[in-house]
């Protein structure tokens, strides 16, 4: 007697995968993305955009640094349409290939000096291509984690894809430290040498084709979830999935937007605008430097920072950043016991609050004496928050949203707040530094102000962290369409 065949079971993603996908893919990108930040700081404002004016300049490297952010909800919309319509995957692999791709080739961009304003130009459009590219990404690592999480474990396996932020961020400086040190400082190892300025700079975004490399070997030995494959068996997957978010997911989307917005003011006023105001010399230091034949000293026009060496500071957030990693994993755990909305609510009030003690921390009339000390608790202490109101994301932001539209709203919700928060907050901290003569106060100010309009999407929202993902397929809402 003959039996038929038992069919083989359908392929499984192994824990250790989804982890591993969802941790290098964002951390590669990420990397990317920090490598293009810390360059907006360090270099481009001398070598693409040489106004003269120091204060023009940064703010000219921080627009195109922002402009980024408004390619991201575009990328968040093709990418979301492909992996809601076609698969968590293939997007996944693309969107990897084109931040790459992009920032590889600014590796090789000529500068001011050799093509004038193209060379600003070339700069803008790949730097759009790196937005697009996280666009889609950020969304893609974080379905890949929760659609794979086992039951009541969301949140934490959520933190993985958002742990790509810090340790990309730790790469990312670690090898412009690296760079840096490596090359003659015949001013001393705390100044950027010319070295630096003339080549050096290039090979971290070079060094992003070895990273793309190993994300990719990860990415393509992924399967799709049984989440999507439900989805997609029962005939839950739009054509349109924008038009299925617009149309049914909207308030979702706003809610998300929202939500978000504190964690993106502070997280770039953490990094980009803190590492332009610790670099910035004081007044005193200015004077020096001009009387010892610089750059011309203006008090009454000149926006004073701490003075720090570009090297010191630098190890400074690092040491920061390794908080940011510590507390986006605890947030995970916390998060999927308490609720998401929960712990964001206590969160978000702490931001408020430190928002207001800008002035206190980072003070440029403080003693010297404990001016590193106090700058040194003002970085553990903003990264340390800023771990845990990063970490739940990973899990609210999808569950905001059903299977067949989880990517496409979740991306959309995401990126349009990088446009509210990441693109603005470099530019209009710096604008409010310079108005209030080199205090940071309005700075902090702003930051409360983001936290207090979170805090209202989060009292307006629902709590997540029941919603079961094997009933939520969008089946209900979409059997009509």
């Amino acid at each position: 007697m003959s039996h038929a065949p038992t069919p083989s079971p359908a392929p499984a993603n192994p824990r250790s995968r989804v982890i591993t996908a969802s941790l290098v893919g964002t951390t590669i990108e990420f990397y990317d993305f920090y490598v293009y930040a810390t360059a907006a700081v360090l270099v481009f404002p001398l070598l693409f955009f040489p106004t003269g004016n120091d204060t023009t300049a940064l703010l000219l490297s921080f627009s195109v640094f922002g402009a980024a952010m408004v390619a991201r909800p575009i990328g968040a919309v093709v990418f979301g349409h492909f992996g809601d319509r076609f698969g968590r995957k293939a997007t996944l692999v693309a969107s990897l290939l084109t931040m790459g791709i992009a920032t590889f080739l600014i590796g090789f961009l000529p500068t001011f000096t050799e093509i004038g304003v193209w060379a600003a130009v070339l700069l803008l459009v790949l730097r759009l291509a790196q937005g697009f590219a996280l666009g889609g990404e950020w969304s893609g690592a974080a379905l890949v984690a929760t659609e794979n999480a086992p039951q009541g474990k969301r949140a934490w396996y959520g933190t993985f894809p958002q742990l790509g932020a810090p340790i990309g961020f730790i790469i990312a400086n670690t090898v412009f430290l690296l760079i840096n040190f490596a090359l003659p400082h015949p001013d001393g190892p705390a100044v950027r040498s010319e070295a630096f300025l003339a080549w050096g700079w290039r090979v971290p975004f070079l060094f992003s084709a070895v990273m793309v490399i190993v994300g990719l070997w990860v990415r393509l030995r992924l399967v799709e979830s049984e989440t999507f494959s439900s989805a997609e068996k029962k005939g839950a997957l739009r054509k349109f999935p924008l038009g299925e978010v617009f149309r049914r997911h909207w308030w979702a989307m706003i809610l998300g937007t929202f939500i978000m917005l504190a964690t993106y003011v502070l997280f770039y006023l953490m990094t980009s605008f803190t590492l332009a105001y610790g670099t910035k010399a004081t007044a005193d230091g200015a004077q020096a430097a001009a009387d010892a034949g610089g750059p011309a000293f203006d008090p009454s026009t000149y926006v004073a920072g701490l003075g720090f060496g570009y090297t010191d500071f630098v190890i400074m957030q690092i040491i920061g950043v390794v908080f940011f990693g510590i507390f986006t994993l605890l947030s995970g755990p916390v998060a999927d016991s308490i609720g998401r909305r929960r712990l964001l609510l206590w969160i978000t009030a702490a931001i408020a609050v430190f928002g207001l003690l800008f002035s206190v921390f980072l003070s440029p009339q403080l003693d010297p004496k404990f001016t590193g000390a106090l700058v040194q608790a003002f970085l553990i202490l903003g990264f340390m928050l800023m771990g845990a109101t990063f970490g739940p994301m990973g899990a609210l932001l999808p569950e905001l949203f059903p299977t067949n539209v989880r990517y496409t709203g979740s991306a959309i919700a995401y990126n349009v707040s990088s446009i509210l928060g990441a693109a603005l907050a470099p530019i209009v901290a710096t604008a409010l530094w310079a108005a209030a003569g080199g205090s940071p106060w309005l700075v902090g100010v702003y930051l409360s102000g983001s936290a207090v309009l979170t805090l209202v999407a989060l009292w307006l929202s629902k709590e997540t962290k029941d919603i079961d993902y094997e009933s939520n397929l969008g089946l209900g809402e979409t059997a009509s369409l």
